[in-house]
């Protein structure tokens, strides 16, 4: 990835302040995803990441895990796992309740398909704080699988998010 195409996808991340609530710097990928070429950048430097990490399945973390993990699995040619908001998922489910930035929330996954045995990466848009990625590698351990690692399109690293992940390989694509 040249630093041609990645000051391009950082142009069209827009920082909005005090989103969801006073004091958060929300980093706003919409327009990123308007741009076909940008965004195909980005999943392709996702790709990249994921290889690195030699999993098994992918697994993509609601909701804007989900627009980067299906493609990177489908790359791949890996299964998809998503995990989802409580009460989405229709069969039964690990769950998990983790801290935000701004509040708290629960995270589940199917037991089935069975991730046992495999090594999954764990993709979403965003690394702040660490909660959701730590609460992602807990369902993952507690169906049986290993976590291969996580790959991010952001990583905000004053937030110390990557801390939060015990040890686990971490690759994000930009860093702020």
């Amino acid at each position: 990835m040249s630093e041609v195409d990645l000051s391009h996808l950082e142009a069209l991340i827009r920082p909005i302040p005090d989103f969801p609530q006073p004091g958060i710097l929300f980093r706003d990928i919409t327009p990123l995803l308007f741009d076909a070429a940008a965004r195909a950048i980005a999943i392709e430097a996702m790709v990249a990441e994921a290889r690195h990490l030699d999993p098994d399945v992918v697994a993509g973390v609601e909701s804007r895990g989900f627009i980067f993990g299906l493609p990177v699995a489908e790359r791949l040619g890996l299964p998809f796992v998503p995990m989802r908001k409580p009460g989405k998922l229709p069969d039964a489910v690990a769950s998990t309740d983790y801290d935000l930035e701004y509040g708290t929330a629960t995270l589940e996954m199917h037991r089935s398909p069975s991730v046992t045995g495999r090594r999954v990466a764990v993709v979403d848009d965003l690394l702040a704080t660490g909660g959701t990625a730590a609460a992602a590698a807990r369902l993952v351990e507690e169906v049986g699988g290993t976590v291969a690692g996580f790959v991010f399109l952001i990583e905000l690293s004053a937030l110390a998010g990557r801390a939060q992940l015990g040890g686990h390989h971490v690759r994000s694509v930009l860093r702020y």
